[in-house]
């Protein structure tokens, strides 16, 4: 249920980061990412509009997230977007401007737990087949 990303040039229209969000959300989906959360920022922070949190199951499952989304965003017309942590994979954050998004492995979501950060009111996404 992805919808095409608006390729817009300005970055205030709230279509078009649900949009972006869309697109990231249904390629994670796609790849089988677990535990996929949805964070809404406004009114929280000025850095983006929301943030997507996921895990991979290993190094190689989270580079391979990481690698879908850049693609994707890239087929989208929505740009370069910038890149934190791709050597190791342990971590990987995505800025892709209105929405960040942190892939991790399992144990290092836990360790960091970003949710609790930002005090998740939403409940989990999972994927439809496992």
């Amino acid at each position: 249920m992805a919808h095409e990303a608006h390729t817009g040039a300005s970055t205030d229209e709230p279509r078009q980061v649900g949009s972006l969000e869309d697109l990231i959300m249904a390629r994670l989906d796609d790849d089988k990412a677990e535990d996929i959360v949805l964070i809404d920022l406004k009114g929280k922070s000025p850095m983006a509009d929301s943030m997507i949190v996921a895990s991979g199951r290993s190094h190689r499952h989270v580079g391979a997230l990481a690698d879908h989304i850049l693609r994707a965003l890239k087929e989208s017309g929505l740009g370069k977007a910038r890149v934190e942590g791709l050597p190791h994979c342990d971590w990987v954050l995505i800025d892709a401007g209105d929405v960040i998004v942190h892939l991790f492995r399992p144990e290092v979501r836990t360790f960091y737990n970003i949710e609790k950060i930002w005090s998740v009111d939403s409940a989990h996404i999972t994927p439809a087949a496992n």
